[in-house]
């Protein structure tokens, strides 16, 4: 019988597909480039042709590479919506697990996912409240299925597919201030102690960037690790935080807060590998939320 290729091996050809580079594909693989390199050539001597051209400058798919990408994706789509469809026909709960970044908050989170329940019984979520960096661990090497994340700078992301969904943003939260919107300026952020992320967080390197295009120096009088650790120290103190508008209002803090003089805002997004078995439910959730945020907007 003709040997055919495995499903690892399609599977990582697409990777390799989507960043044209060997290392980020053995990365995003978990596997180690020699590995992920051998791997490719098997696959080319199983398929009998060339897929990779690769050179002292770099490699990149040939035109026979480029058409068994679209197939080997279809193949693998259609056996992972088989998987799911059959878990799914046997009466079996399919179990995706979510990380919402810790400074984005996972209240909103909780709330869409206990009404995605009510409609979707063969699905469960678990969600679970990360910071970045172990956001991105996680994902990579499939502890969870979907991050709720904003898109920082300092991410790396290629090879997942990132679907926005809102864009956040940030105010100057001081409930202790009893000021107008008109009173309130830059300067009093730098005048009244202010509470931030812990120093390793991404956040945190965000609004110290925000403060130097701004050219103020505030006093860090706090560093805490969530936004609600955050909201009820500035409730207890006459202290200042940047916070999400969506989270304040979704914790009922309609006031206390002001905008901030020149915005910071950060888009949300949903971030996934293509490639997770999971992916016929992970769409059926990303689509909910996308709908969700596109009804609100309407």
């Amino acid at each position: 019988m003709r040997e055919k290729p495995s499903i690892q091996q399609l599977e990582n050809f697409i990777i390799y597909g989507k960043v044209h580079n060997f290392a980020t594909a053995a990365r995003l693989a978990n596997i180690t480039q020699s590995a992920f390199s051998f791997q490719m050539k098997k696959l080319e001597e199983i398929v009998g042709v060339q897929l990779i051209t690769r050179s002292t400058r770099g490699s990149h798919l040939t035109r026979e590479g480029e058409f068994f990408l679209s197939k080997a994706i279809k193949i693998v789509d259609d056996l992972n919506n088989a998987i799911d469809e059959l878990q799914k026909f046997s009466g079996k709960t399919v179990s995706l697990n979510i990380g919402a970044l810790m400074s984005l908050g996972d209240v909103l989170m909780n709330r869409h996912v206990s009404y995605f329940k009510r409609h979707n019984k063969n699905i469960d979520i678990n969600v679970y409240n990360l910071e970045a960096k172990i956001l991105l661990r996680k994902l990579e090497n499939g502890e969870i299925d979907i991050a709720s994340s904003f898109l920082l700078p300092q991410m790396s992301l290629d090879g997942y597919v990132k679907e926005f969904f809102y864009q956040d943003e940030l105010v100057y939260y001081a409930p202790n201030l009893n000021l107008s919107d008109e009173e309130f300026s830059s300067d009093i952020i730098e005048q009244i102690p202010f509470a931030s992320y812990s120093p390793d967080y991404f956040m945190a390197t965000a609004i110290d960037d925000y403060f130097k295009q701004i050219n103020i120096n505030p006093n860090i009088e706090a560093r805490l690790s969530t936004p609600y650790a955050i909201m009820q120290y500035c409730k207890s103190n006459k202290t200042g935080a940047f916070l999400s508008k969506r989270i304040l209002s979704e914790m009922g803090q309609l006031t206390g807060y002001y905008p901030l003089e020149k915005p910071l805002c950060f888009n949300a997004y949903l971030i996934y590998k293509h490639e997770n078995p999971k992916i016929s439910s992970i769409k059926i959730f990303v689509d909910y939320i996308l709908n969700l945020y596109n009804t609100a907007k309407e």
